[in-house]
């Protein structure tokens, strides 16, 4: 059963979650980080669910996957920042451990997903644990 809207996506749900998650992580951070380490990890966290409704509502598979292609380089910058932010002390390593899980688990869905565009065609309503964070 295809997906009627992005929001359908579970791993639409989850990325919105981890981009609640790295806001609530990053108003703790010191000010003096406020353009800096926090603006850009708030930018990462909220660019991977828009990319992923972006790109559910492009014209072609192809568009859709570039799009889910983006989100999982907003992935890997959200992880590299979380890095920088634990390595300065502005996180703990068991938050920074929380938020590189949840980061690795929307990049597996973000995955299969392009993954199911590829082989199906169609966009499915992904189907996975459900979880509350």
């Amino acid at each position: 059963m295809p997906a009627a809207n992005y929001s359908d996506l579970i791993a639409w749900k989850k990325a919105f979650e981890l981009a609640l998650s790295i806001y609530r992580v990053t108003s703790h951070f010191p000010i003096e980080e406020k353009y800096g380490i926090t603006s850009q990890l708030r930018r990462a966290g909220i660019s991977v669910p828009s990319n992923i409704a972006d790109g559910h509502g492009r014209n072609s598979r192809g568009e859709f996957r570039h799009h889910l292609s983006i989100a999982q380089g907003s992935l890997k910058e959200i992880e590299t920042q979380l890095l920088i932010a634990t390595a300065l002390r502005y996180l703990g390593e068991k938050q920074a451990n929380i938020l590189m899980a949840r980061t690795a688990e929307v990049g597996r869905l973000v995955n299969g997903l392009s993954k199911s565009l590829l082989n199906r065609g169609s966009i499915p309503i992904q189907q996975g644990p459900a979880t509350n964070h």
